[in-house]
């Protein structure tokens, strides 16, 4: 019966060399930003790694070992193992086509697969294919056929292919079956310690990218999908509800309610440009990049500029809600998956609406994709225009029309609309794969070739579009507003999902209807995407009280400050620091202003009140 047991010991062993590749091979493609790092920290990874991989494989064991105590207790004496060959390939195929989709989201993303990855691409695989179309197609091919093939071959040398059974009592056999279930039983729990296994135990380094790469991929995966189903617990608890109460709203309390004036008429019509992934790094004002954006670096000489803007998310989803909603984002969840919930928080466009405003929505790609139809249709949006209004193939990239013509279509309808109105544009062009409809202007050498230049492009599509805008009889009462719906890796290369650079976007006011003493004017105080709510309202005397998390940033007494997130972690920045926080590993990964412990044990503290209040915010709606 001992050598029976052999069977589950080569079977783990199997695994665990599996995932052992799958790392060393992540390892090798992040080879660079682990370059300084000690050799024998990054050996380490693979030692943090044990608990999870031995965790995933006995959920891996699970069905295997319920066959064996059937043959174990029905007293069969050699069984052939056929069918867990092709069990274990299946799962070596499998896996090795997540591992490859997992380097290539963790290069765009900054976090490893997860469930909203997943919901991506089941739920909008045209646009997911597009979004994948900028990776390595013949590297991404080439490590699949090399794990699998990798996978395959131990598969055959290591995991038995026959069970022999010696005779034994039958109760010696029922012990051995309730002492497997057990063991497995542990080893999927990890271990008899007070809490179950997390992420959390394979961190280790101050090295985010070994940190996340001792974490195993199929684990966080299944995670993943399993907390996304679950908005009934708050999993950002970290202080006394009442004393997170007590520190957001002091953050949003003002001496006094007031604004700074800045527009000439309180009934202009409004615009509202949201450009994909325009990073403050591309322009030359916020960025100091020469003649990536020349158009829009000229604009913010001659509008009102918010020069310390930060984006709530790094993804277009969390963007849109955070600009058009107010709404913060929910690190590893986003709100638009839920749109039951999504419905019931406010938006401009309601407020817009109910004040008489004729609103209208424009974007050249697919608006189900996210659910941003459902957003869009569900807060009294009352003209929905995306890539199946536009008639023809031409100027069509893999996610949907170019900018241009998505700006050319906005022009032609708002030149029939009745005034006043309310208009959103979301553009496209300037996202992977980067595809343009002529020239690049930065060549195609690489990534950051195309998105420079894809940018380019957009910017001249902004300039084209302001030209044709101002022959039009109502741009003289207009107020344009241009925002990114997040920040970008890209074109510097040097900002991790964790550094606030990363989510540094420009929010610039412009258009006739500003008044002159402030065109030219920027305004330094550090604020949110989900700020443009209280900021525009206020300049037309709206009520604003229902955007709970957005404030005026013209009010002189406003505490300038913001609030980011992504996946696993958090970011808060004010005037005096800026600290990201893991809320996985439960570590401090960024601080601008570490000498200053009561100052980082403060900002801290803020960040996480303000998670802990937008996530039970969103389980009561």
């Amino acid at each position: 019966m001992l050598k029976s047991l052999l069977f589950f010991l080569r079977f783990f062993l199997f695994w665990l060399l599996f995932f052992f590749l799958d790392r060393l091979i992540f390892l090798l493609i992040y080879h660079q930003k682990i370059a300084a790092v000690p050799l024998a920290e990054t050996a380490a990874t693979f030692y943090h790694a044990i608990p999870l991989d031995l965790s995933m494989t006995a959920y891996l064991a699970v069905i295997p070992l319920f066959s064996y105590m059937y043959w174990l207790l029905n007293g069969r004496k050699i069984v052939e193992l056929k069918w867990v060959s092709v069990y274990n390939k299946i799962l070596i195929v499998l896996f090795s086509i997540i591992a490859v989709v997992n380097f290539n989201i963790y290069r765009e993303w900054g976090s490893k697969i997860n469930a909203k990855a997943l919901g991506f691409a089941f739920l909008s695989p045209g646009e997911a294919m597009a979004s994948s179309a900028s990776s390595p197609i013949g590297l991404s091919v080439s490590l699949l056929i090399l794990l699998s093939a990798l996978g395959l071959f131990l598969q055959r040398y290591v995991v038995l292919r026959k069970l022999s059974f010696s005779r034994s009592p039958i109760w010696i056999r029922a012990i051995v079956c309730l002492a497997l279930i057990a063991g497995n039983f542990l080893l999927i729990r990890g271990g008899l310690r007070g809490s179950p296994i997390t992420q959390s135990m394979a961190y280790f380094s101050e090295q985010q990218v070994l940190n996340h790469a001792a974490v195993n991929t199929e684990w966080n995966l299944l995670s993943s999908i399993l907390a996304s189903k679950m908005t009934k617990k708050n999993p950002y608890v970290y202080l006394d509800n009442q004393q997170a109460e007590r520190d957001i709203k002091a953050l949003y309390t003002t001496e006094k309610d007031t604004t700074t004036l800045i527009l000439t008429t309180k009934r202009p019509n409004v615009v509202v440009v949201i450009v994909e992934s325009f990073t403050a790094d591309l322009t030359k004002t916020l960025g100091n990049e020469d003649g990536i954006t020349p158009h829009f670096d000229t604009l913010m000489k001659k509008g009102v500029l918010f020069s310390q803007i930060y984006s709530a998310g790094s993804r277009t989803d969390k963007g849109l809600i955070a600009t058009l909603a107010g709404f913060p984002t929910l690190a590893a969840g986003s709100i638009v998956k839920w749109p039951e919930k999504m419905q019931k928080i406010p938006a401009l466009s309601q407020v817009f609406f109910r004040n008489g405003y004729h609103t209208s929505f424009f974007y050249g790609g697919e608006s189900e994709f996210d659910n941003y139809k459902a957003f869009i249709l569900s807060h009294d949006y009352q003209k929905l225009v995306d890539k199946n209004n536009f008639k023809g193939n031409e100027m069509k990239s893999r996610w949907g029309k170019f900018d241009e013509l998505v700006f050319e279509r906005q022009l032609a309808d708002l030149s029939k609309e009745s005034q006043p109105f309310f208009s959103t544009l979301l553009t496209l062009t300037n996202h992977e794969p980067y595809e343009l409809p002529g020239k690049s202007k930065f060549g195609n050498s690489d990534n950051t070739a195309k998105f420079k230049s894809t940018a380019y492009y957009t910017d001249s599509c902004i300039n084209a579009y302001l030209i044709n805008a101002k022959k039009q009889a109502w741009y003289k009462n207009t107020l344009f507003v241009f925002v990114a719906d997040h920040g970008h890796l890209l074109p510097k290369n040097i900002h991790d999902i964790s550094t606030p650079g990363r989510y540094h976007i420009p929010l610039l006011f412009y258009g006739d209807v500003i008044k002159d003493e402030f065109r030219g004017r920027k305004f330094d105080q550090v604020g949110s995407q989900t700020d443009i709510a209280a900021t525009l309202l206020a300049q037309l005397d709206i009520p604003a009280q229902q955007f709970i998390w957005s404030k005026n940033l013209l009010n002189p007494y406003t505490k300038p400050f913001a609030f980011f997130s992504w996946d696993n972690g958090m970011g808060f920045i004010d005037q005096q620091q800026c600290v990201t926080f893991d809320n996985v590993g439960k570590m401090i990964l960024f601080n601008s202003n570490a000498e200053d412990k009561a100052k980082t044990l403060q900002t801290v503290d803020h960040a996480k009140a303000y998670l802990q209040n937008v996530y039970r915010q969103f389980i009561e709606l």
